[in-house]
């Protein structure tokens, strides 16, 4: 049975906000939650930017749900760091954690000073970034001389059941080459021929684990509203790769989000006043094969589609 659950996102909400906002969906029925780690947004107008990591600890602490974090380790973070974050949460919450490990984007990694390398390359630190995660999870000492480097790096504190390291992917060329180290898929929102071939060329591939989709909406209680907060919050982040992933700072994407029309961002943001249409389109997706399903509303103000989504949405869909 797919689950539900909602994403928060620390590029829009204020810390203390977003983390009230998850207790209350446990409250309204949203059975697991997952959160980006960045460290800049992709706009002004969204505005923040809070440390992922810290906020994990709180926001299992203060709910039940299962939590999952996209992480690029690699340049602005060093992979015995992130497993060592990934231990911790893990020791602390056996079986509620996992993290999606991609490879990055310019945004915010250019803030270590470092040049930025081309994908391939990026892919490829990713995959030893890996490799040193599972086995300092495993209890591993572990030196490394590549594209990262590691010195004697061991974990003292680690869970009993290592959390999953997900793989994150937008296209099916990367989703197929996830499926060689990842224990799961996540992906976001696309239309349904691609949603297809990325589960197809993952699963083709040997790709095991829950497959994942993040889906991007815009709701509230007249079209015009949901199609204003879509266009001010979502217009910066329509462009397929490698504009996203190459692009520097939220000025950068302000420009090139100036002139994208309402339409536009529709391609990318499920927008509708209509919660049958939500319902209608969240069913397809389950029925494509998408084992767990995060819901983001791109709105700022989370509390109104909370209530809404956990009385009419979500008990629709079970």
């Amino acid at each position: 049975m797919t689950e539900y659950g909602i994403h928060a996102s620390h590029e829009q909400i204020p810390p203390a906000e977003l983390l009230a906002a998850v207790v209350a969906a446990e409250r309204a029925g949203f059975d697991a939650a997952m959160c980006s780690d960045h460290f800049s947004p992709w706009s002004r107008r969204q505005g923040q930017s809070a440390f992922a990591w810290s906020w994990l600890g709180a926001a299992l602490q203060a709910t039940n749900l299962s939590f999952g974090v996209v992480n690029a380790p690699g340049q602005r973070y060093h992979p015995a760091i992130i497993a060592q974050a990934i231990g911790t949460l893990g020791a602390m919450y056996p079986g509620r954690f996992w993290a999606a490990l991609g490879s990055g984007e310019y945004s915010n990694e250019h803030i270590t000073g470092e040049p930025w390398p081309r994908k391939e390359v990026r892919e490829a630190r990713l995959l030893e970034c890996v490799g040193v995660i599972r086995d300092m999870l495993a209890g591993e000492e572990v030196t490394r001389d590549g594209l990262v480097t590691v010195d004697r790096a061991r974990l003292w504190t680690r869970p009993e059941t290592p959390p999953a390291l997900i793989g994150a992917a937008v296209t099916t060329k990367t989703a197929k080459w996830c499926a060689g180290w990842a224990d799961g898929l996540v992906t976001v929102n696309a239309p349904d021929e691609h949603l297809r071939s990325m589960i197809s060329e993952y699963r083709g591939a040997g790709g095991r684990g829950p497959i994942c989709l993040q889906v991007h909406l815009s709701w509230a209680p007249t079209q015009q509203e949901a199609e204003t907060i879509a266009h001010d919050q979502w217009r910066s982040n329509i462009f397929a790769p490698p504009v996203c992933w190459d692009l520097e700072t939220v000025d950068h994407f302000d420009v090139v989000g100036e002139n994208v029309t309402v339409e536009q961002v529709g391609k990318v943001v499920n927008i509708s006043a209509d919660l049958e249409e939500h319902i209608d389109k969240l069913r397809g997706y389950a029925a494509l094969g998408f084992d767990r399903i995060y819901l983001h509303h791109v709105g700022q103000d989370l509390m109104p589609f909370i209530d809404a989504f956990g009385a009419k949405v979500l008990p629709a869909l079970r």
